[in-house]
């Protein structure tokens, strides 16, 4: 018998970790070889045109099934009810776990069929096989591989996010390699982790393929909203502190002024500040903000 997990030393939770990601990677890439079969067969078929959102603001969290929320946010909640409370407050969440794991057909349409969630629209984090393991070195069809998730949530899809290691800096050439790959019928968004990717080059890159810049609340990144297309993406994991910090309402007010001033047509809002459980009342406090969302409109612009 295996030992209990609080039986372990700090060493051995460590491996016990390592070889449970190299498993995961390993299943990945035979999740997307499934994935890709699929979307062949399904392009054969015709696809169906992507939906019009109706909506101008979607502000949620990045993720919903946190057991530290369970005294707070999921007080009184049994936990197969979590998601259905999340749903009667939030009408969008940010998918985490796809990150980790290439989900299957079966993963997304379960999605879709969550108890309570018919009007969630989802967000997707875009799995690490592609931003962190082949870095967006021959990843266009492992990209348009992932891309039919959208197809099946059809109404209930949101973004695609891509997000990029800290130790990924920018250059020219990776900047073209990313650009030329990702798919302009997706809605595509781009959250870098090193600042050397705030700069000019970038965002008129982004703006003439249409791709969303992420606005990132982090340590040692810029803190300032970009647009660099008809529509907002903003991911609040805390300035000083990654996944801990509680906004104030005078930080959030700053955000909501930001969100209102950019001339975007949509803003996407998700708090991944949940490891204190600081995440939902951010995100309400926010939306209420932001209601109504009446954005001036301008051409895109950074800042």
């Amino acid at each position: 018998m295996s030992p209990a997990p609080k039986d372990l030393t700090s060493d051995e939770r460590r491996e016990r970790r390592r070889v449970r990601r190299e498993k995961q990677r390993e299943d990945n890439i035979l999740r997307a070889a499934k994935m890709h079969r699929v979307r062949l067969k399904m392009e054969s078929e015709g696809l169906p045109p992507p939906p019009d959102l109706q909506k101008a603001v979607f502000v949620g969290c990045s993720g919903w099934r946190y057991w530290k929320w369970r005294d707070s946010f999921y007080a009184s909640v049994p936990q197969p009810n979590w998601f259905a409370h999340y749903a009667s407050v939030f009408d969008t969440v940010e998918i985490n776990a796809s990150f980790y794991s290439w989900p299957t057909i079966a993963n997304v349409r379960a999605w879709r069929r969550q108890p309570g969630g018919k009007g969630v629209v989802y967000t997707v984090k875009v799995c690490e096989l592609i931003t962190h393991v082949k870095k967006f070195k021959g990843t266009k069809t492992l990209i348009r591989d992932f891309g039919i998730i959208a197809d099946i949530l059809g109404e209930q899809m949101g973004c695609f996010l891509f997000q990029l290691p800290p130790s990924y800096r920018y250059t020219k050439a990776r900047l073209a390699a990313i650009v030329s790959q990702l798919d302009p019928k997706r809605r595509n968004a781009l959250e870098f982790r090193n600042k050397s990717w705030w700069n000019e080059e970038v965002y008129r890159a982004l703006r003439n393929a249409g791709i969303i810049f992420c606005s990132c609340s982090g340590p040692r990144l810029p803190d300032e909203l970009v647009r660099t297309a008809d529509e907002v993406y903003v991911r609040l994991h805390g300035p000083q502190r990654w996944y801990h910090h509680n906004y104030s309402d005078e930080e959030l007010l700053k955000w909501a002024s930001r969100i209102r001033g950019s001339g975007a047509k949509r803003a996407w809002i998700y708090f991944n500040n949940d490891y204190d459980a600081h995440a939902p009342d951010n995100a309400k406090t926010l939306h209420r903000m932001l209601a109504p969302f009446r954005p001036k409109r301008s051409a895109p612009r950074p800042g």
